[in-house]
């Protein structure tokens, strides 16, 4: 299988829109199902790490508001294997000069792609 399936990188494109739809709009019961049911799945934030799938909903339970408003400025998806992906995202948070990354580890499982794991970090400001 080639690197970068085309049909498979769509796919992904379209989970990752869906999830920045329901981050933006605080979606937790969507936000949810795109992660993988497991405790061994992590989540690394800008200010926190949640090491399973019940301290990642703790966490979004309990932040007000959800996540800061952000656009995507660039994605590269990259598929590894016909069920293994990467997508990485640089963005910016609304009223934020600093930029943002976000790396996701995606896996097919049965029950369709899901994140196994995350990172989140925000760059030095440059001013």
């Amino acid at each position: 299988m080639p690197l970068n399936d085309e049909t498979l990188t769509q796919e992904l494109t379209e989970l990752s829109d869906l999830y920045e739809k329901a981050l933006n709009n605080n979606h937790l019961d969507i936000l949810d199902a795109l992660f993988l049911e497991s405790e061994h799945t992590l989540r690394y934030g800008v200010g926190e790490n949640l090491y399973g799938i019940s301290e990642i909903r703790n966490f979004r339970k309990a932040r007000t508001g959800g996540s800061p408003p952000r656009r995507i400025i660039k994605r590269a998806i990259c598929i590894l294997t016909p069920e293994t992906a990467t997508v990485n995202l640089e963005f910016q948070r609304a009223g934020e000069s600093r930029l943002g990354r976000q790396s996701q580890t995606w896996l097919k499982t049965k029950k369709g792609w899901k994140i196994a794991s995350a990172h989140v970090s925000l760059m030095a400001d440059k001013s």
